[in-house]
């Protein structure tokens, strides 16, 4: 078990930002989350920041000096991190690791991403650049096409519904609401999930995660000092990544993800725990059908189970499991390098007691899955109440 504890973070409300630029950004965030943690920047001894592409969205690389520079950091090694969509997940892993080593003691992980500064076509060339390029990009599939063909293969094999994909937007949108943060804080429909325009069969535009910008941080220090900085601290309880094959094409089961059922198993493993010990959690629905996937994948229920789990209301925000009290990323929004440090966040908010109409009643464990792109990297972290 790991010996780390989260006591800070910060977070920009998600959306679009058009008076703030990127290091802006990721100031707001890192200040709120050192601010949090009751210590000065110059106690920050390394940061970690995961950014998809800065290069292609922004114009800029070389991104992480520009960052801690931007939020008053500056002389400490920072690095960025880049898994696509689990950019600031692989980033988090790597602030765990530096304080577990025991080579620095206050550590901040973080994400951030700029995103709406390209056109709509600029976005999805650009984010189609974290899947096969010869297989994938270049012969025309880009990420809602690569999903739906999940869904497909899920509804034959499982005859998963497109009422049962939709139902996972209408309760991600009802716990937004009640997210200040989020990028829609609005409600929808069933009938408006199902007879929205089409993007790519089955999945229609309430299916899919928004173009986002934001940013989000935190602190972590070894459990001996957390005390020093929070009376609540969050426990780290386990930290797990793997990876499996760019290309669909070679993969065996377009019904599930290996990277991420490999990285949940590690993760429980390092826990000591199991999926039913686990009280809540974030996962990575960057389009609906990837949540379904996902319960399934961590342990939360069999097989082809995830969609008549949400349809029954098992996985709201009042049910017996609730999934994305956040409002997930297609309510909460989906900056892609901000997105798993964000879903610490929300499990940081939780497990202390502070999610105000989103908050689990009484939560000991709770955990977050962030996929990189079409699931080529996934990974689990559980975090524990102090």
């Amino acid at each position: 078990m790991l010996n780390v504890s989260i006591v800070g973070a910060g977070q920009t409300k998600f959306g679009r930002h058009d008076d703030y630029t990127l290091r802006e950004l990721f100031a707001l965030a890192a200040h709120e989350a050192i601010e949090d943690a009751g210590i000065a920047p110059k106690n920050v001894e390394a940061a970690f920041i995961g950014n998809l592409s800065a290069d292609q969205f922004n114009r800029q690389t070389h991104i992480a000096p520009m960052m801690v520079d931007a939020a008053g950091m500056k002389g400490i090694p920072a690095t960025k991190c880049e898994a696509a969509c689990a950019s600031s997940a692989t980033a988090l892993r790597a602030a765990i690791l530096a304080v577990e080593s025991g080579h620095h003691d206050v550590v901040m992980a973080a994400g951030v991403e700029k995103m709406t500064d390209l056109s709509t076509p600029g976005v999805i060339e650009t984010l189609a650049m974290a899947a096969d390029q010869p297989f994938e990009a270049e012969p025309g599939i880009t990420f809602p096409g690569i999903f739906a063909l999940l869904a497909v293969a899920h509804m034959a094999k499982y005859g998963t519904t497109k009422e049962q994909m939709a139902a996972v937007a209408v309760k991600n949108h009802a716990n937004a609401v009640h997210n200040p943060l989020a990028q829609y804080q609005k409600e929808i429909t069933l009938d408006q999930v199902l007879s929205a325009r089409m993007v790519a069969w089955p999945l229609g535009l309430f299916d899919c995660s928004p173009i986002t910008d934001g940013a989000a941080a935190v602190i972590l220090t070894r459990n001996k000092l957390a005390k020093k900085f929070t009376d609540a601290p969050v426990k780290i309880k386990a930290s797990a990544q793997a990876n499996d094959t760019m290309d669909m094409c070679d993969r065996s089961d377009l019904t599930s993800l290996y990277s991420a059922r490999t990285a949940a198993q590690l993760a429980y493993k390092q826990a000591r725990i199991g999926p039913h010990d686990i009280d809540f959690a974030e996962v990575h629905d960057c389009f609906t059908i990837a949540e379904i996937i996902a319960t399934e994948d961590l342990g939360f229920f069999s097989r082809g189970m995830g969609g008549q789990a949400v349809e029954q209301e098992y996985t709201a925000l009042d049910g017996e499991f609730a999934i994305n009290t956040s409002g997930g990323l297609k309510a909460k929004g989906h900056p892609v390098g901000a997105t798993g440090v964000a879903q610490i966040i929300e499990l940081y908010h939780q497990l202390r007691n502070e999610a105000g109409k989103r908050q689990v009643d009484k939560p000991n464990y709770g955990l977050a899955h962030n996929v990189g792109g079409s699931g080529a990297t996934a990974v689990v972290h559980i975090c524990e109440r102090w």
